[in-house]
């Protein structure tokens, strides 16, 4: 059997979930001594973490996204450390790697990962790109993915599903309620918490106007927003001073303690309008918090509705606050959806992301 020795490529500059994910799958294949590289932005957050993580990195300058220069760059990284295995983390990522292969004669096995839950853009080089034999392995993070994906690709036997994983590990009880104690919160107000980048897709505008129906019900509720501006936290504080809720809603911006944080609160309540997976909501389960969510994208595969959480309607705050209501209310309701998603969650660990990743690597070479 041939052993991998697989080039991750990332194009990302900053931090999300994605980037995330790469992380935990290059620290679990080098648990399983997978010889693997980096092919990423120089001076960008992934770039930082491979620096600091000891992962060998070959850095390049992006300027934007069909850069020639990159995949010559590309061709030469790929033939230097003798890499049969290329994995593609995101859409520019997969353009630079085809158009190696087209302008210099790359040839190597590529496999694409796929996070979003909408279809391929309907450019030619876009159909061009997910077409080509070199395209062993599309690996989709949710069902719901690869069925968008079915749609045009004609082979579907190289479409599968890898859903992302967390390391569950980090989620361990906290004696400390670090946001009552940081925001002097009664222990008798409710708490409601949303973590995401705040961005388009994300929704937190529907999540602002659930809060402000929820507090019609619940007046001492308070609400969080814990995540980094990706361009939206203008509109949102804009949305939260129209409804006259700056006593009630918090924007925290990035967090590391987040795992501490997410066992105290009440309820996590997740707006999001597309989505590929969701993990921040594996994370509220790992915790032991109740979710509510919108069924965008993937998230049904996560939040099973009346098993490990509830499922309201994409942008619609009333239906959300209803089910809201009913969670922080019915104790009984709320404690059988925490038994059932701490029992699902097992399923979505970084560990058997990383098993079932190494599998199609080891199909692909075999």
């Amino acid at each position: 059997m041939t052993a991998p020795k697989v080039l991750h490529i990332s194009t990302a500059k900053t931090w999300r979930g994605g980037e995330q994910q790469i992380a935990y799958l290059m620290q679990e294949l080098r648990n399983k001594q997978v010889d693997q590289f980096a092919f990423c932005i120089q001076g960008g957050a992934f770039h930082d973490f491979c620096v600091k993580n000891k992962f060998k990195a070959t850095p390049f300058k992006k300027r934007f996204s069909i850069n020639p220069l990159v995949a010559a760059k590309l061709k030469k990284v790929v033939k230097a450390l003798n890499i049969n295995i290329i994995h593609c983390h995101d859409s520019h990522a997969h353009t630079f790697a085809y158009m190696a292969i087209r302008l210099f004669g790359l040839d190597c096995p590529i496999i694409v990962s796929r996070r979003v839950d909408f279809p391929i853009n309907s450019s030619t080089l876009s159909h061009w790109k997910y077409k080509h034999p070199s395209i062993k392995k599309i690996l989709c993070v949710s069902d719901q993915i690869k069925e968008i994906i079915k749609k045009d690709v004609p082979d579907h036997g190289h479409i599968h599903t890898v859903y992302s994983g967390v390391d569950l590990s980090r989620f361990k009880n906290s004696k400390t309620d670090i946001l009552r104690t940081e925001y002097n919160i009664p222990s008798s107000s409710p708490i409601v918490v949303n973590v995401g980048a705040l961005a388009d897709h994300k929704d937190q505008i529907t999540f602002v106007q659930t809060i402000d129906i929820l507090r019609q019900s619940i007046p001492d509720l308070r609400a969080f927003i814990i995540g980094k501006d990706q361009g939206e936290q203008v509109h949102i504080e804009e949305e939260i001073k129209r409804l006259k809720l700056n006593d009630y809603i918090d924007l925290t911006g990035f967090r590391s303690d987040v795992p501490l944080i997410l066992p105290h609160a009440d309820i996590f309540l997740f707006t999001s309008k597309t989505e590929g997976l969701g993990t921040s909501i594996l994370d509220a389960f790992a915790s032991g918090l109740a979710v509510v969510a919108t069924p965008a994208g993937g998230i049904p595969e996560l939040v099973i509705h009346k098993k490990t959480g509830l499922l309201g309607k994409i942008k619609d705050p009333f239906l959300l606050a209803e089910l809201a209501i009913e969670v922080i209310q019915n104790n009984a309701l709320r404690q059988k959806l925490i038994e059932g998603a701490k029992a699902h969650v097992l399923k979505f660990s970084k560990e058997n992301t990383a098993k079932n990743t190494l599998e199609h690597y080891r199909e692909i070479l075999d």
